[in-house]
This record gives structure tokens, C-alpha cells and sequence, in this order.
């Protein structure tokens, strides 16, 4: 079973531990509520934790295999489109996952898009407010 399948049956099991083998130390995941990349394993975890709990009926629906340029350099890197289907908030969400991987295999880079913008807005304050939950980021504050 390749990486990108690894990847998938670990988010149907809710399998922390699998996901955690799959990512390398340094791996880097854009959000698409956020502009700058949450950075390393141990943050990325903490919101795959959020994640996990935050999506309802979650459910990968296709993928695509290629290669693409990562957003670190210019180097092209093996990667896998997975198309998903899910609810946060109450919206149906459309979106994809779309991973990059190193040379042994692991996942370096992840993004995620997601559709339409109410879903993205409900996404970002459920995701929110778990970050805030699990103690990974601050509170906001409000002027």
C-alpha cells in the first residue's frame, strides 16, 4: 500500500498513530483560512486531532496521482490529489487534499481547498475553536 493510501485509511480509522508515521519531522500544511503554513510534526498532529473531530461524515470520494512543484522550492515531488466530501457547521463541504511526498515515501507538504466560502467560514471557526480547546493557539482577542 503506497503512502497516499496509508494516508486515507488512516483518516477513515481516525488513526492518529498511522498519521504520525506518515509525516516527516518538518512537514508543512496550508490551511485554506490561513496564509501561513502551520509549520512541524507536533502542531500538524494537533490539528489533524481537531480535524478528526471537527468534519462530520467525512469521506474521500477520488484522487488523482502525479507529480507537482512544492511550495518550499522548485523542485517537483511525487503527489496525490485526494477529492473529498464532508460537513463542519452544517455545511457541505467540497475540497481536496492534495499531499506531497519525500524521497522515502513520507508527506512533506499538505494543502487543503476547500468550497464553498460559507463552508470555508464554518470550517475555520469550528478548527478554531478546537485549536484554542487543545491549547495549540490563543485565544483571540476582540478590540
Amino acid at each position: 500500500m503506497n503512502a497516499a493510501a496509508r494516508f486515507r485509511a488512516a483518516v477513515d480509522n481516525q488513526d492518529l498513530a498511522a498519521l504520525d508515521d506518515l509525516f516527516t519531522d518538518d512537514i508543512r500544511f496550508y490551511s485554506p483560512v490561513k496564509f501561513t503554513p502551520f509549520e512541524g510534526k507536533p502542531m500538524v498532529m494537533g490539528l489533524f486531532g481537531v480535524l478528526l473531530r471537527t468534519f462530520e461524515d467525512f469521506r474521500y470520494i477520488g484522487d488523482h496521482v502525479g507529480t507537482a512543484q512544492t511550495s518550499t522550492d522548485a523542485s517537483t515531488a511525487p503527489s496525490t490529489v485526494l477529492l473529498f466530501r464532508a460537513k463542519a457547521g452544517g455545511k457541505e463541504i467540497h475540497g481536496i487534499d492534495l499531499l506531497h511526498f519525500d524521497d522515502d515515501g513520507r508527506i512533506k507538504e499538505f494543502t487543503v481547498m476547500v468550497r464553498p466560502q460559507s463552508a470555508v467560514h464554518a470550517l475555520s471557526e469550528a478548527v478554531l475553536a478546537g485549536l484554542v480547546a487543545d491549547g495549540l493557539v490563543p485565544a483571540p482577542t476582540h478590540p
